[in-house]
C-alpha cells in the first residue's frame, strides 16, 4: 500500500528519494511527497502533490538540496486524496516531518485533545497527530520524543521521522507495517519495501514489530520501543534492481505472466527427491512423526492467496487424505475460531506482510498453534512469525494484480501435499506420477502462453460485456474464483464465480445472451457433469467460453490447455484466463499495472 523511502548520507537526496518512490509505484497510491534537510541547512523543506510521482517531481524546485530526507506515496484511508493529505506531514514550525504507513486507531481521540490545546490541523489524516505529538514532546532526544509518542498510539504503523534539531539522523519504528533498513557505505537507506533499496544496496535489516532504529550516515542501531538495544545483523537479498525492470514488455503484468515457466522451475529446483518419490522441504521444520499427527489443515489467505489456498486444500485432501479447507484470514481472525492442537495452519501471503494474515498468525501463535508460512519475500513478517514454511521463489512481482506468484503458490501447495502424502499413505507410484507432472509444468505453461494471439482476439470479443459469469466444479471452482477476481481487478468488468453445480439453485436466472459464461472444464471424472452445466446455459441462449483439455461442442469458443495429472490441472487452467483479463483490460484502456482503488501489499485492515 503506502510507500516509505528515506536516505541519509552525502549524496543529493531528492533524486534518490524520487527514484525510490518510482520503484514503489506498483504498491498503489494517490499522492506523494518529500521532505529534506541537511546538517548544513536550517529547517526542513517539503513538497507534496496529489497524483503520480511524476506530478511531485514536476513540483520539486531545481535548488532543492539536502543530504537527508524522507518521502512517501499515500493510499488514502483518512481523508480524500489531496495535496494537504499527502505525506510528509510537518508541524506548525516546520521542524518535524513524519511519513507513516498503517492506521492509528485512536487518532480521533488524540486529535480532539490536541485541538483543545490549541493545535491547528492542516489535514484530515490520522498521521498528523504523530507530528504534533513529537513536536510538543519535551524529551531531550529525537529517539525519546518518538518513543514517548508511540506509547500513546494504538494501531499499526511504519514511520520515519525527521527533526530539524537532529539533522544527523532519521528515526524509524515498526508495528504491523514493514520497515526495512538498507546498509550502504557511509550512507543508510530506509524503505517499506526492498524494491526501493536494491538499486543501491543488497544488505538489509528488517525491523520486527515493536522495534525502532536510528540511522546516521555511517551507522545504525536498533532497539525496542522501550529502549532496550536489539541485535540486527544485515542479510543479503537475492533480488537485483534488474528484477524490477519491464524487460522489454509494455507492462509488468505482461512480463510477469510470461515469467511463469521460469518461476515454476525455480520453486521446484532442488526440492524433488527422486529416490523416495517425494520432495525436500526442510524449511517446514516438521519431521515425519509430527506430520503424521496432523489431523486437519487450515489455510488462511486473502484475495488471490486465498484462492491459491483453496486449490492447495484440495490437493492436500486428494494426495495426503487429510481434511483441509481454506478461509479468508480477514474473517478467521474475527470469528473466535476453535484452535485445535492437531490442526496445521498455513498462512499464505505474496508479500509476507498482509496485515489480516499476519494478525491471524499472531493470534494462532498466542493460542499455541503450529503455523507454516507460504510467502514470496524472504525475511518478511509472516516468514519470521511462522514456525516454518515454504518460500515460493516467484521473484519480484510488481504489478498489483498477482499472476506468477499465484501460480508458484499453487505449485508450492502441490509440493506440500506430496510431502504430507508420502509421510502417510500416498504410494511410491503416485508420488512418481505427481513428480512427473510437476516437471512437465514449465513446458506446458510455455505452450499455453504461445496461444496469446488467439486469446487476445477472444478478449476483444468479450471486452464490451458489462458482466461475466465464471463456473467450475470441484477442482475447477477455485480457478473460476481466481479468474473472476483477475477480470474484476484489472478490467473493472463485474464478474462472479459459482460452482457449476449451483447454477440451477439461482444463477440460471441471470443467463441471457448479454451475459457470457467462462466454464472451467477439466478432463476428469466430472467432465460429463460440466458438459451438462453448459447444456443448461445453452438452452437459455447463453454464450460460453470453455477452458478445457479438448474442444467443447457446447461452447462458442474453447481455449485448449495441455493435460497434466488431474490433481495438478488447476495450476495450468488459470493461466489463459490471466491473459484473457490482461487483454480485456488492454482493449478497454485500463491502467493495467495500477488498477484503481487497489494496492499491492495490503498492510492495513
Amino acid at each position: 500500500m503506502c510507500g516509505i523511502v528515506g536516505y541519509i548520507g552525502r549524496r543529493d537526496v531528492a533524486p534518490l528519494l524520487l527514484e525510490g518512490l518510482q520503484r514503489l509505484e506498483y504498491r498503489g497510491y494517490d499522492s506523494a511527497g518529500i521532505a529534506v534537510t541537511s546538517p548544513k541547512t536550517a529547517g526542513l523543506r517539503s513538497v507534496k502533490a496529489k497524483g503520480r510521482v511524476r506530478d511531485l517531481e514536476a513540483r520539486v524546485p531545481a535548488r532543492f538540496k539536502g543530504t537527508t530526507g524522507i518521502a512517501h506515496t499515500r493510499w488514502a484511508t483518512h481523508g480524500a486524496p489531496s495535496d494537504a493529505n499527502a505525506h510528509p506531514h510537518l508541524d506548525a514550525e516546520g521542524k518535524v516531518a513524519v511519513v507513516h504507513n498503517g492506521i492509528i486507531d485512536n487518532a480521533s481521540d488524540l486529535r480532539r485533545k490536541l485541538e483543545a490545546d490549541g493545535v491547528e490541523f492542516l489535514s484530515e489524516t490520522d498521521t498528523e497527530v504523530l507530528v504534533h505529538l513529537i513536536a510538543r514532546s519535551q524529551a531531550p532526544t529525537l529517539e525519546e520524543k518518538v518513543r514517548e509518542t508511540l506509547r500513546v498510539i494504538e494501531g499499526t504503523y511504519g514511520v520515519a521521522v525527521l527533526h530539524a534539531d537532529f539533522a544527523d539522523r532519521i528515526v524509524v519504528a515498526r508495528n504491523g507495517s514493514p520497515v526495512v533498513l538498507g546498509i550502504g557505505e557511509k550512507e543508510m537507506f530506509v524503505a517499506s519495501d526492498i524494491a526501493a533499496l536494491v538499486a543501491h544496496t543488497r544488505q538489509i535489516v528488517t525491523l520486527d514489530d515493536g522495534e525502532m532504529a536510528t540511522l546516521k550516515a555511517d551507522d545504525f542501531r536498533t532497539y525496542t520501543t522501550e529502549g532496550t538495544r536489539t541485535t540486527s545483523e544485515p542479510t543479503t537479498v537475492e533480488w537485483e534492481a534488474a528484477s524490477y525492470d519491464m524487460g522489454g514488455h509494455d507492462t509488468y503484468m505482461h512480463k510477469e505472466i510470461h515469467e511463469q515457466a521460469d518461476a515454476v522451475d525455480r520453486v521446484l529446483r532442488g526440492r524433488i527427491d527422486e529416490r523416495f518419490s517425494t520432495v525436500h522441504l526442510g524449511g517446514l521444520n516438521l519431521d515425519a512423526r509430527e506430520a503424521r499427527r496432523i489431523r486437519r489443515v487450515k489455510i488462511l489467505g486473502c484475495g488471490t492467496s486465498y484462492h491459491a489456498g483453496m486449490i492447495g486444500a484440495q490437493m492436500i485432501e486428494e494426495l495426503a487424505r487429510i481434511p483441509a479447507d481454506a478461509e479468508p484470514a480477514s474473517e478467521f481472525r474475527y470469528r473466535n475460531a476453535v484452535v485445535d492442537p492437531d490442526t496445521l495452519y498455513v498462512a499464505v501471503s505474496q508479500s509476507g506482510e498482509t496485515y489480516d494474515v499476519l494478525a491471524a498468525v499472531q493470534e494462532l501463535k498466542r493460542k499455541g498453534a503450529r503455523v507454516l508460512g507460504v510467502v514470496n519475500v524472504v525475511g518478511s513478517a509472516i516468514a519470521r512469525e511462522a514456525d516454518g514454511g515454504i518460500y515460493v521463489h516467484a521473484g519480484p512481482e510488481v504489478c498489483v494484480v498477482s499472476t506468477k506468484c499465484f501460480t508458484n503458490t499453487t505449485v508450492a501447495f502441490a509440493l506440500l501435499a506430496l510431502h504430507l502424502g508420502r509421510t502417510r499413505d500416498l504410494s511410491v507410484r503416485d508420488g512418481k506420477r505427481i513428480i512427473e507432472g510437476l516437471r512437465r509444468l514449465p513446458a506446458q505453461i510455455t505452450e499455453i502462453l504461445d496461444q496469446e494471439q488467439e486469446i487476445e482476439k477472444l478478449a476483444a470479443r468479450y471486452a464490451e460485456a458489462r458482466s461475466m459469469l465464471f463456473i467450475g466444479r470441484v477442482r475447477g471452482y477455485p480457478v473460476a474464483r481466481e479468474a473472476s477476481l483477475k477480470l474484476k481487478e484489472v478490467s473493472y468488468i463485474h464478474a462472479e464465480a459459482y460452482p457449476a453445480s449451483e447454477l440451477k439453485h439461482g444463477p440460471l436466472a441471470l443467463i441471457e445472451p448479454a451475459l457470457p459464461t467462462v466454464a472451467i472444464v477439466p478432463d476428469d471424472d466430472l467432465l460429463e457433469k460440466n458438459r451438462a452445466a453448459m447444456e443448461e446455459i445453452k438452452a437459455r441462449s447463453g454464450r460460453i467460453m470453455a477452458v478445457a483439455h479438448q474442444h467443447q461442442e457446447k461452447a462458442d469458443e474453447t481455449i485448449v490447455v495441455p493435460k497434466n495429472e488431474d490433481e495438478l490441472d488447476p495450476i495450468l487452467m488459470g493461466i489463459p484466463l490471466q491473459l484473457l483479463a490482461y487483454h480485456t483490460a488492454l482493449a478497454l484502456g485500463r491502467d493495467i499495472d495500477k488498477p484503481r482503488n487497489l494496492a499491492k501489499s495490503v498492510t492495513v485492515e
